[in-house]
């Protein structure tokens, strides 16, 4: 009965493998453990972007059309201007041609047809809109080539010393019908000194020098092919068809309608010039 009852009692007391498994506290590698959290913090993360995106873009295209609103309005500014210029400058061109015109056929040294001396004070119709148009493209070319180079015009940029300069330009168109010499070599001489003087005193500049030697030497092919043409003529010519100071004022005169073209640019604020 005592080993009986000792096996029973061991047997009783020693628990089962199976109660000893289910005895055992589970482990956290045997579970998938989660966060009830986590869904919750990437949609609010992916929202967060979303709005920074399409704020940041909103942002951008403000920006882009501030910044073509800005060139747009810059660039119809600059078109505006540089019409302003031109028209001016025509004008200036086109009286000074009218004026200096007039003068040279009341001294013969041009000579127009009877018909067409009867239109506009009687000059030619054309002339004074080709000189207009010609003073237009080289006062606004001037400037043009001064920013080109990297060598701002700056000897004596005022419009009292620009009216100046015109006031010289026509004692050279006058002296060139009122000077009587023994010949017209004498007289182109002359005339050549006083056109290199008006460069010196009033421009001085590389750009301004070359400009007006291309506009002297154009314009005085033009003149020569309308004269061979029959369009008009010269008296007394020596230069071919045309008289050998016709180039020397249009040299002067280049220099004169650059030194408009580049005041008009600065928009008429006067600065203090380097003598």
């Amino acid at each position: 009965m005592s080993r009986r009852g000792g096996f029973c009692l061991n047997q009783t007391l020693k628990p089962s493998k199976e109660q000893e498994q289910k005895c055992q506290m589970p482990r956290l590698d045997d579970h998938c453990w989660s966060c009830s959290c986590s869904p919750k913090a990437e949609t609010k993360h992916s929202s967060g972007a979303n709005w920074f995106a399409s704020k940041a873009e909103e942002m951008m295209s403000i920006i882009t059309a501030m910044l073509g609103s800005a060139y747009g309005s810059l660039h119809d500014v600059r078109t505006a201007n540089l019409i302003r210029r031109g028209l001016v400058l025509f004008t200036v061109g086109a009286f000074l041609a009218l004026v200096l015109n007039l003068l040279q056929i009341q001294r013969n040294v041009t000579l127009f047809p009877e018909e067409v001396m009867t239109t506009l004070l009687s000059s030619a119709w054309w002339i004074p809109p080709c000189c207009g148009t010609g003073a237009a493209v080289i006062g606004l070319l001037y400037p043009c080539l001064d920013s080109h180079l990297g060598e701002p015009h700056k000897f004596k940029r005022e419009w009292a010393s620009v009216m100046r300069c015109i006031a010289v330009f026509v004692g050279i168109n006058h002296a060139s019908v009122k000077l009587d010499f023994a010949n017209n070599v004498q007289l182109s001489l002359t005339l050549a000194a006083l056109s290199l003087g008006l460069w010196w005193t009033f421009d001085r500049s590389r750009s301004g020098f070359g400009l007006g030697i291309t506009t002297a030497f154009l314009a005085t092919v033009i003149t020569q092919l309308l004269v061979y043409n029959g369009v008009y003529q010269y008296t007394s010519p020596d230069f071919l068809y045309v008289r050998s100071w016709l180039p020397c004022i249009f040299f002067s005169g280049g220099v004169t309608v650059g030194n408009i073209g580049r005041q008009l640019a600065m928009g008429g604020v006067e600065k203090p010039h380097m003598d």
